[in-house]
C-alpha cells in the first residue's frame, strides 16, 4: 500500500546530487514519556566558523572555499597550483573574541607541512596578526588536525589563513578552518520532552511535497521547506506548556552539506492573537558532522511555537527535518467523557430520552464550568451544563434529547464542544457508546408526505398547475377523515382534505386550488396534518419538500434578496460605465452591480421575507487582515426588532492581490489592486421565522470590522435532517465523532472502502460537523504514478441534508501530505465509476487558485467519473474547482473510462478559485441540471473536449447538457463555456454579472479536439454579462463564439434573451478560424452599453442569419461588421 511520497530533492553543495528517500525511521523520541535529549556543546567548544561563508584569494574549480566551512572533514580547498602565497578567510557574522583556531586536511591524508601564519579583522579591510608564520605539520597519526592556540584572546570577525608552502602538495590547502571562542550565553541546556511530536504544523510557504507535517513527523528523513525567505513554520501543542527549549534538525546524513539558517523563535500562550519573541534572530550552524541539528534555549509559557527564517546558505527558504519544542505540560484541566446511559433505558418513540453523560477532570488543574454535548446518531440532540470540576472530580450531566423516531441509534457525546476551556488534550473529550440506542415503535398514527405530484408534470411559465399529494400513515391505529394537507409554493398556500388514513395505508389527497408557475420555478413544500389535529408518534416527520423547475434557471429553494433593493442606513456602491474588474471595486463584484457599505455603528440592512425561514446566506465583504491571511468579524442579526444572533464572517477566503490576469499569478499578500472581494457565511437558525418578517443586518458595537459591504441574502426554509435509511450503516460504526474536532477522514474512508468491498450497502453520513483533512479514494495497491490516481467505484454516500451533513477541513491542501497530488486536495472524493453521492456539503480549505508559494485550492469531487455516477444536492465552497470530471488516458491507462451518463442534479457550488463542473477527457452523455453556481473563479460550467484521451477520434467530449442552472458573478472567465465537441447543448440556464468573460462562449483555445455536428444555445438568460479581459485590451461579448484556429460549426442560438450587456449581445470574435452557417432564432438583445447588439470583428470569418431578433438600445450599431471582416450576418 502506499505511504506519504517523500520523493527526491536537489540540495544545495558541490557534491550532491540528491538526497535518498529513506523512509519514516523511529527515533528515540517515539516513546511517548521519553525525555528529549538535545545536542549540547559547551560554549569553549562551539565552532563559530561552521557553515558561515568563506572566500578565497584564488581556489581550484573543483575545490572551493566553502568546503572549508561545512563541518566536512573529508571535502577540503585547494589554491590555484602553484600559486604562492594564498588566502582563506571566514565571515563569523559578527566580531568575536577568538581564543583558538583548528586548520584540518583529510584525516588519512599522508604527512606533509604547510607554512602559514594567522590574521583578524573587524571590518574586513584591516586586519592584525592573530599568530606568527610558522610550519604547521600535518598527518594521520593527527588525523590531519593542527590547533593553533593564541597567545592572548584577540576581537575579530574575519579569520584569514595566509599559507606561503606545502611540502605535500603545490598548492594551499584546507579541509577545515575551525574558529573557537566566545559564543553567545544561552544559559543552561533546556531539558524536558518533546512535545511537538506529531502535533498538527503548518507553514507560510512550501516547496514541492516538502510540507510542515514533516517537520514534527518524528523522522529526520523527511523535512519541509519553505518556498522561500522569510518563511513561518508553526507547530500547535493543542495546550499550554513551559517550553525551555526547540531542536531544530536537519538530516544527519553526510550528503547534506553545511549550512546556516537565520531563525527567531516565537510563541503564543492559549487564547492569544498575537505571537511574542521568545527567542531574538540569531544565525545557526547546521553541520552533518555534529547531528546537523542545533538547540535553542527559550522560556515562557505557550501552546503554539514559531521559527521565522530569513535566511539560509543552503537553500533558497528555511528547511527543518525535525522541529522539537522541550519543556513540560503546564498544569491544566482535561475534561473526558468517562460514561454513556440513558433514561429510560428500552424508550418508545413517546419517550423523552435523556441521555446521561459522565465529565470528569482527568487534568492537573480545576476546569471552569462549560457544557456537554450529545448526538443522537451523528446528529446534536442537546447539551447541559457541566459544573467546575477539580482535579480528579467527575460529574453526571443529564442530557434531554427529546423523541426519537423508531430504530437503532449511535449515541456519543463531547465533553467542551466549543472548546471553552484550555486543556491538557483537546483530542480526549469525546466519548461513544459501547452500545446503541434502541426505540421501539409506540403505538398511535404517524402520517408522513411520500410524494408531491404535479399536474402538469413539466409545466411551462404562467400555466396553472394542481398538486396531489401523497399522504402515508407509518403508525399503528387508523387516522380519521378531515385532516388538512398543505401545499406551499412560493407565497401560495394552498389545502386539501385528507381522507381516512388506515394504518400503513396511503392516500391521495388532491389539493384544492392552482398556482401559476413562475420563471425559474419553485420548491413546493407539503404538509400532512399541517393544523396539528392528530396526536401523532412523532411529529417531526409530516413535511417533505421538491422542487419544481420551471422556464428558465434552476428552481433554488431559497428566496434571494439584494441589499440595494431593501431599506438601508449606509452607503451605496456602484460601479463604474465599463464595470471595471480588479482594480478592488466592489460595485462591480456585486450581484446586479450594487451593493451596501456599512462603516459606523448602528449603520444596517433591512428587507421583508416572503416566506418562512430558518437559514440565511450572507454574501459580504470585510477588509483583509493588514499582513494577509483574512479577518474574523461578526455583524449582528435582528427579526422584528428583536435581536437573534450574531453571524460569524470572515475574509480568509477572499482578497486576491496582482495586476495579472493570470490567475497563478494572484498572490494572499497584500499590495495593489484586488480582486475576489467578496465571501458567503451562513448559518442554520434556531427556530423558524414566518412570512413577512422583518430581517435587520446591522452593525454594532461588537462588530468589529472596519467597514461591512452587504451584496445579498438568501433565506430558505431547510428541511429537517433526513433519517439513516435502514440499508445504510453511519460512518459513527467506524468510530467518527460529530463536531469534536478531530479527523474523521479515516473513519468516513474505512466506511467507503467497505461498502466498495461489499461489506456494507450504503454509507450513512449522519447530520454534524465532520472533520476530514484527506481525500476518499482509493489506494492503488500498485502504486502506479508518482501520486495515487485510483478512485472509488461501485460505493453510496447518503446525508441528512446539505445544510446538516458537513465535512469540513481546516489544513491548506499543500500541508495536508497525503497519497493524492497536492492540486486534488485534502477534502472531497476521487470518483472513478457508479458511484452515487448525494445531501452532503464539502467545505474546503482553499484560499487561492495555485502558485504563490505552491498554495493549492483543491477539488471537491474530481475522479474518471466513469459509468452509472450521479450526484444530487451536494453543496460544494471554498475549493480551487468544485468538480473536475476526466483524467488523462496517461494516468494509468489500463483504468481509462470516460464519464458517461454522469448526472448532476441540485448542486450548490460556491466561492471556488477556478472551475465549477468542468467536463474533460471525454465526457460524453452527461448533464449538470437544476444547480446554481455563485463566485466562480474559472467557468461556472464547461466542456472541454481536450486531447488527453485514448482514442481523439472516438473520445471526444459530446452530447452534455447544462439545463436550468442559474449562475451569478463568475469573477474569472465564462459563465457556461463549450470548447470542442459535438451535439452538446446548453439550455434554459441563467446567467448574470459575470466580471470580464461571456455569458455563453464558444471557442477552440485551450487546443481541444474539433466541433463538428450540432451545439445548440436555446432558452438562455443573460443579465450584465461579458466584459473586458487580457490586460482589459479584448471586450468580450455576452455570447461570444471564438474560432482560435479551428473552425466552429453547427451553431444555433434560439429563444434567448441577452439583457444590460456591458459590451456587444452577440461578438464573433476574430481568431482565425471560421463560423460558417450561425443560427440566431428568437432572440431579445437589449441594452448593449458599450457596444453593439451584434459584432462581427474585423478578423472573424464566417456567416449568421438572423430570424425574429429584436435588438433595442444599443450604444453602437445594433447590428456591426466592423471592415476587412469575411464574416456575413444575413437579416
Amino acid at each position: 500500500m502506499r505511504r506519504r511520497s517523500l520523493g527526491r530533492r536537489t540540495l544545495t553543495g558541490a557534491a550532491v546530487a540528491g538526497l535518498m528517500t529513506l523512509g519514516l525511521l523511529p527515533l528515540p523520541l517515539a516513546a511517548t514519556a521519553q525525555a528529549a535529549t538535545p545536542p549540547v556543546t559547551a560554549a569553549a567548544d562551539v565552532n563559530l566558523a561552521l557553515g558561515r561563508p568563506a572566500k578565497a584569494g584564488g581556489s581550484h574549480g573543483a575545490y572551493p572555499a566553502g568546503n572549508a566551512t561545512d563541518g566536512q572533514q573529508a571535502t577540503y580547498w585547494e589554491g590555484p597550483a602553484g600559486t604562492f602565497p594564498e588566502w582563506l578567510q571566514v565571515d563569523l557574522g559578527t566580531a568575536r573574541d577568538i581564543d583558538r583556531v583548528v586548520l584540518k586536511l583529510p584525516a588519512g591524508w599522508e604527512n606533509r607541512t604547510q607554512t602559514l601564519s594567522l590574521r583578524g579583522s573587524t571590518d574586513g579591510a584591516t586586519f592584525h596578526s592573530l599568530a606568527a608564520s610558522d610550519g604547521r605539520a600535518f598527518g594521520p597519526e593527527r588525523a590531519g588536525t593542527v590547533a593553533i592556540d593564541l597567545d592572548t584572546p584577540s576581537e575579530a570577525r574575519y579569520v584569514r589563513v595566509d599559507i606561503t608552502g606545502n611540502t605535500g602538495w603545490n598548492a594551499a590547502q584546507l579541509a577545515e578552518l575551525e574558529v573557537y571562542g566566545d559564543d553567545v550565553d544561552t544559559g543552561p541546556p533546556p531539558t524536558g520532552t518533546n512535545l511537538a511530536r506529531n502535533k498538527p504544523a503548518e507553514a507560510t510557504s512550501t516547496t514541492q511535497n516538502y510540507v510542515a507535517a514533516n517537520a514534527t513527523d518524528d523522522s529526520t528523513s523527511t523535512y519541509w521547506e519553505a518556498a522561500g525567505n522569510p518563511a513561518d513554520l508553526t507547530v500547535r501543542l493543542g495546550a499550554d506548556a513551559d517550553v525551555s527549549g526547540v531542536v531544530v534538525k536537519l538530516n544527519p546524513d553526510p550528503v547534506w552539506s553545511a549550512r546556516t539558517q537565520s531563525i527567531q523563535v516565537l510563541g503564543r500562550a492559549q487564547g492569544e492573537t498575537d505571537f511574542t519573541s521568545l527567542r531574538d534572530r540569531a544565525d545557526y550552524a547546521f553541520s552533518p558532522g555534529q547531528d546537523n541539528a542545533v538547540t535553542i534555549p527559550v522560556s515562557g509559557r505557550v501552546s503554539d511555537v514559531r521559527l521565522r527564517f530569513f535566511s539560509n546558505t543552503g537553500a533558497p527558504g528555511g528547511q527543518v527535518a525535525e522541529f522539537q519544542v522541550l519543556g513540560s505540560a503546564a498544569p491544566a484541566p482535561d475534561l473526558t467523557v468517562t460514561g454513556l446511559d440513558w433514561s429510560p433505558a428500552a424508550p418508545n418513540e413517546r419517550d423523552e430520552v435523556t441521555v446521561n453523560a459522565t465529565v470528569r477532570n482527568a487534568g492537573t488543574a480545576a476546569s471552569a464550568a462549560t457544557t456537554t454535548e450529545v448526538t443522537v446518531e451523528g446528529q446534536t440532540a442537546g447539551s447541559a451544563a457541566v459544573p467546575a470540576l477539580d482535579p480528579g472530580e467527575s460529574a453526571e450531566v443529564p442530557v434531554s434529547t427529546g423523541t426519537h423516531a423508531a430504530g437503532s441509534y449511535a449515541v456519543a457525546a463531547v465533553a467542551d464542544p466549543k472548546d471553552t476551556v484550555a486543556e491538557l488534550d483537546d483530542t480526549n473529550n469525546s466519548r461513544s457508546a459501547a452500545d446503541r440506542l434502541v426505540v421501539d415503535r409506540a403505538p398511535g398514527p404517524d402520517l408522513e408526505v411520500r410524494s408531491i405530484t404535479t399536474s402538469p408534470a413539466n409545466p411551462a411559465v404562467g400555466a396553472e398547475v394542481s398538486f396531489t399529494v401523497a399522504v402515508h400513515n407509518r403508525g399503528t391505529s387508523a387516522v380519521e377523515a378531515g385532516t388538512v394537507t398543505r401545499i406551499q409554493a412560493g407565497s401560495t398556500t394552498l389545502d386539501g382534505t385528507t381522507g381516512q388514513v388506515a394504518a400503513g395505508a396511503t392516500v391521495n389527497v388532491p389539493v384544492s386550488g392552482t398556482w401559476k408557475a413562475t420563471s425559474g420555478g419553485v420548491t413546493l413544500t407539503a404538509t400532512a396534518d399541517a393544523t396539528a389535529r392528530v396526536a401523532e408518534t412523532n411529529e417531526n416527520n409530516n413535511v417533505l419538500a421538491k422542487s419544481l423547475v420551471v422556464g428558465r434557471g434552476a428552481a433554488v429553494p431559497y428566496t434571494e434578496y439584494e441589499a440595494e433593493d431593501g431599506r438601508y442606513d449606509g452607503t451605496l456602491l456602484t460601479t463604474d460605465a465599463k464595470r471595471t474588474f480588479g482594480h478592488t471595486n466592489f460595485g462591480t463584484e456585486s450581484s446586479g452591480r450594487e451593493s451596501v457599505r456599512l462603516d459606523s455603528t448602528g449603520e444596517y440592512v433591512e428587507f421583508t421575507s416572503t416566506t418562512p425561514t430558518n437559514s440565511i446566506v450572507v454574501r459580504n465583504a470585510i477588509p483583509d487582515a493588514p499582513g494577509g491571511g483574512g479577518a474574523e468579524a461578526t455583524i449582528s442579526l435582528y427579526a422584528d426588532g428583536e435581536f437573534v444572533q450574531k453571524l460569524n464572517l470572515s475574509s480568509k477566503h477572499s482578497w486576491l492581490y496582482g495586476s495579472t490576469d493570470d490567475p497563478e499569478g494572484l498572490t494572499n499578500r497584500p499590495g495593489g489592486d484586488a480582486r475576489r472581494l467578496f465571501d458567503e457565511s451562513h448559518a442554520l437558525l434556531d427556530r423558524t421565522f414566518p412570512q413577512g418578517t422583518e430581517f435587520r443586518l446591522q452593525r454594532d458595537s461588537g462588530d468589529s470590522a472596519a467597514y461591512y459591504v452587504i451584496d445579498l441574502i438568501d433565506l430558505e426554509q431547510v428541511a429537517p435532517a433526513k433519517t439513516k435509511p435502514a440499508e445504510c450503516t453511519s460512518i459513527t460504526e467506524y468510530g467518527a465523532v460529530p463536531g469534536d474536532g478531530l479527523d474523521d477522514t479515516d473513519a468516513i474512508q474505512r466506511a467507503v472502502t467497505d461498502d466498495q468491498n461489499g461489506r456494507i450497502d450504503c454509507v450513512w453520513i449522519p447530520a454534524g460537523q465532520w472533520r476530514q483533512e484527506q481525500k476518499i479514494l482509493t489506494d492503488d495497491p500498485q502504486n502506479r504514478g508518482q501520486y495515487n490516481q485510483v478512485g472509488i467505484s461501485n460505493v453510496t454516500v447518503r446525508g441528512a441534508g446539505m445544510w446538516h451533513s458537513q465535512l469540513y477541513t481546516l489544513t491548506p491542501p499543500q500541508e495536508a501530505g497525503g497519497i493524492n497530488h497536492p492540486h486534488e486536495g485534502n477534502f472531497g472524493f476521487d470518483i472513478d465509476g457508479n458511484t452515487q453521492i448525494s445531501d452532503i456539503a464539502i467545505f474546503g480549505s482553499g484560499t487561492i487558485r495555485g502558485g504563490d508559494g505552491n498554495a493549492e485550492g483543491g477539488v471537491g469531487l474530481n475522479g474518471r467519473f466513469g459509468k452509472n455516477t450521479k450526484i444530487s444536492n451536494v453543496w460544494i465552497e471554498h475549493a480551487n474547482v468544485g468538480v473536475w470530471v476526466g483524467r488523462d488516458y496517461s494516468n494509468i491507462p489500463e483504468l481509462w473510462g470516460p464519464a458517461d451518463g454522469l448526472e448532476f442534479t441540485g448542486m450548490r457550488i460556491r466561492d471556488t478559485y477556478a472551475d465549477g463542473i468542468n467536463f474533460s477527457n471525454g465526457t460524453r452523455n452527461s448533464t449538470v441540471y437544476n444547480s446554481s453556481f455563485r463566485t466562480t473563479g474559472d467557468d461556472s460550467l464547461a466542456v472541454w473536449a481536450n486531447k488527453y484521451v485514448k482514442d481523439p477520434s472516438v473520445d471526444i467530449g459530446h452530447d452534455n447538457h447544462f439545463r436550468n442552472n442559474t449562475i451569478q458573478l463568475p469573477w474569472r472567465a465564462n459563465g457556461i463555456a463549450v470548447y470542442g465537441g459535438y451535439g452538446n447543448t446548453i439550455e434554459n440556464n441563467v446567467v448574470s454579472d459575470t466580471m470580464n468573460y461571456p455569458g455563453i462562449m464558444l471557442a477552440t483555445d485551450h487546443d481541444p479536439l474539433p466541433f463538428s455536428g450540432q451545439t445548440l444555445v436555446a432558452g438562455n438568460a443573460l443579465h450584465r454579462t461579458g466584459g473586458a479581459f487580457w490586460g482589459e485590451a479584448q471586450e468580450f461579448g455576452a455570447i461570444t463564439l471564438f474560432a482560435q484556429g479551428q473552425d466552429i460549426p453547427g451553431v444555433t442560438i434560439r429563444d434567448t434573451e441577452i439583457l444590460d450587456s456591458t459590451y456587444d449581445g452577440i461578438q464573433f470574435k476574430t481568431g482565425g478560424g471560421a463560423m460558417p452557417d450561425v443560427k440566431i432564432q428568437n432572440v431579445r438583445i437589449d441594452k448593449s452599453n458599450n457596444g453593439s447588439g451584434i459584432l462581427a470583428m474585423g478578423g472573424a470569418r464566417g456567416s449568421a442569419t438572423l430570424t425574429d431578433v429584436t435588438i433595442t438600445n444599443s450604444a453602437k450599431e445594433d447590428v456591426r461588421i466592423e471592415p476587412g471582416s469575411q464574416f456575413k450576418i444575413n437579416q
